[in-house]
């Protein structure tokens, strides 16, 4: 469990930042966003490919990590998008209201 637990924060940080990277412009995340983001990305691709079947693989489980991968991007996405990953007061920096 505990394993289970470590396993999906380091590679939900990885795919939340590598997520980051791929989703065009600047998304105004913060690290701890990101990380969430990529968490859950990660926990619900897993789910979805034992589903699926696609995590009963010897060695390395691709298409599970592409599917989180893609979740995570997705994720990014719907954040930014919703203003979620504002600063303080919702704004963005360089705007006067």
């Amino acid at each position: 469990m505990i394993g289970a637990i470590v396993s999906a924060v380091i590679i939900g940080a990885i795919v939340g930042a590598l997520a980051r990277l791929l989703v065009p412009g600047r998304q105004n995340m913060s690290i701890g966003l990101t990380l969430i983001v990529g968490i859950v990305a990660a926990l619900i691709g897993t789910l979805i490919a034992h589903a699926l079947g696609w995590a009963d693989t010897r060695g390395i489980d691709w298409l599970e990590h592409l599917l989180q991968l893609a979740l995570a991007v997705i994720g990014v996405l719907l954040v930014t998008r919703m203003g979620m990953g504002r600063g303080r007061g919702g704004r963005t920096r360089g705007t006067m209201t």
